[in-house]
């Protein structure tokens, strides 16, 4: 481990750089304002033909109108992130002259390509570029300096901690802004060992940020969000942060992260319940283990700024097949605590939090060969390596009694994802009510597609939460009217949320908070209720089971 002392001196002067920056920020912010004012600098309406402008604090950009809303892609909120800004919390970005083309998504963080893509997402498909220059936002917004003050929703795109980008067609804001009257934002920032490798224990304190610098970014957009969302008809004071997956991961840790305060005031997590981040000493040894694919000496870390993004992205294909694991770490300076254990942060007390889970999130999470073919005794081996000594018969016995038209398939689906989703949903929720101030509102989707035999994946809610049913014909297509019917309900969820701080919305049946005993429960389906409680004997036999790890 590294000298703490050492972190502790390093931490007091990133704060101060910090505060100089924001400082910095906010003079710029009012120097421009008042220059373009002074220089009387034309003010660009986005209506008729024209496309549409608006002023950043960094210089103008111009946009494109999307069946009347107005679209911005890839304005910079931060500097390119190579070199010797690698590993380095992240940069203001370079102000510009003259009138920016934001038409483009901006390149997405490098990162592995892979080839396994199920074929039901290949309507989310998108060719974006790929570089160290990945900090940008995408803006999406009703009006343009019109006086509004819309709720803003700003998306952390999932993959995990390692891949994808903020650009695919299921964000699509247009619905949103159409339905809500909101402003969305949907952002690029650093993956994988880019994002998160931790180097402080290896090369030193000037890498003391190396292990979260993701998330700084993530903290770096909503600055640019407060500071310039305004000019986009956004209200700064209504900030809702969301994001499944991996997002929902990004967003947990958010949540208990000291810099974030404020940035933001609600919460949604869509499976992706994130409630540890990974400790120090196992977070060295995957950056020991990617100095090592590299063939640069651990004690001489800081080498890694000088290696091309390519061999680093061969690292990370290297790592990740040995188990090495990247995220956010518990650095003691960024992340001072986890996430949501032993309990909720009272950091981010006052916020609300909106999250669930979809009902067969393991169709696509990794399922065994052969998951969709089980037999009894199929269904016991799928099982068993994740039972640590539990009995699988009994588990199973259970579940066959409480489902009984159950296929040994179905089983294994709806066992795996309470045991995984689920639960740590489950989890997060008591936590989150257990501080007795703002609410948490729980969820579980069970509407199904039946494209390749897939009932209720993983990511099955984005579409429904983005209303973008229509660009998702190959997930959706044999079932889109139905699954218009639950875009319908869910999109109004949530913009309700983002409003108001409560998913109560016209056309749901009244959702209470989540407790302890209630266990209140928004079931949405084509036709959507709140139950308490929905599944109280498998609730049981899951939380009683011993834990896969520790």
């Amino acid at each position: 481990m590294g000298d703490g002392s050492k972190k502790g001196d390093g931490g007091g002067l990133q704060t101060d750089r910090r505060m100089i920056l924001g400082a910095a920020a906010a003079i710029a912010t009012t120097v421009a304002a008042t220059s373009a004012k002074a220089l009387s600098l034309p003010s660009f309406g986005g209506g008729g033909g024209d496309d549409p402008k608006a002023y950043t604090q960094y210089g103008w950009v111009t946009g494109e109108l999307d069946d009347g809303v107005n679209v911005f892609k890839g304005i910079p909120y931060g500097a390119p992130t190579g070199g010797g800004a690698r590993f380095m919390a992240p940069e203001l970005p370079h102000s510009w002259s003259g009138m920016k083309a934001c038409r483009k998504f901006g390149d997405q963080s490098p990162q592995e390509t892979r080839k396994d893509r199920p074929a039901a997402w290949a309507s989310w498909n998108v060719n974006v570029g790929e570089s160290e220059d990945c900090l940008s936002v995408n803006v999406w917004t009703p009006g343009l300096r019109d006086g509004k003050k819309r709720p803003v929703m700003v998306w952390m795109h999932g993959g995990g901690y390692s891949e994808f980008n903020g650009s695919s067609p299921a964000y699509d804001g247009v619905r949103l802004c159409q339905r809500g009257d909101v402003v969305l934002v949907t952002l690029n920032h650093r993956l994988n060992l880019f994002g998160y490798l931790y180097l402080a224990d290896l090369a030193g304190s000037q890498f003391a940020d190396s292990g979260n610098v993701g998330q700084l970014d993530l903290i770096a957009a909503l600055q640019w969000v407060r500071d310039n969302i305004t000019e986009f008809g956004g209200d700064p004071g209504r900030v809702t942060i969301f994001g499944e997956s991996g997002g929902g991961g990004k967003v947990s840790t958010l949540l208990a992260m000291p810099a974030a305060k404020g940035l933001f005031h609600r919460a949604a997590i869509q499976s992706g319940p994130g409630l540890t981040a990974i400790k120090p000493d196992a977070a060295t040894a995957v950056a020991t283990a990617v100095c090592e694919a590299l063939h640069i000496n651990p004690t001489k870390a800081g080498d890694l700024q000088k290696a091309t993004t390519d061999r680093l992205v061969d690292a990370i294909k290297a790592v990740t097949a040995s188990g090495g694991r990247l995220g956010p770490v518990l650095d003691g300076r960024n992340l001072t605590r986890d996430p949501f254990s032993p309990d909720a942060p009272a950091i981010s007390s006052d916020v609300p939090i909106l999250l669930g889970y979809n009902a067969t999130e393991t169709t696509i999470l990794g399922p065994p060969a052969g998951a969709f073919d089980l037999d009894w005794a199929g269904l016991k081996a799928a099982l068993a390596p994740s039972m640590a000594g539990g009995d699988t018969d009994k588990l199973i016995s259970d579940f066959k009694r409480l489902r009984p038209g159950a296929t040994p398939s179905d089983l294994y689906f709806h066992i795996s994802t309470l045991r995984g989703m689920g639960l740590a949903s489950w989890t997060l929720a008591e936590r989150k009510a257990g501080l007795n101030a703002a609410g948490a509102y729980f969820y579980r989707l069970e509407f199904a597609t039946p494209v390749d035999r897939l009932r209720s994946p993983h990511a099955l809610d984005i579409p429904l939460v983005f209303d973008t049913v229509g660009k998702s014909a190959s997930l959706l297509a044999p079932v889109a009217a139905d699954a218009q019917k639950v875009a319908d309900q869910m999109s109004a969820a949530w913009i309700a949320f983002a409003r108001t701080g409560s998913p109560n919305a016209a056309g749901l049946s009244s959702w209470p908070r989540y407790d302890a005993r209630s266990r209140s429960t928004m079931v949405f389906n084509v036709v959507s209720r709140a139950v308490n409680d929905p599944y109280p004997e498998e609730r049981a036999i899951i939380s009683a089971l011993p834990p896969t790890r520790p």
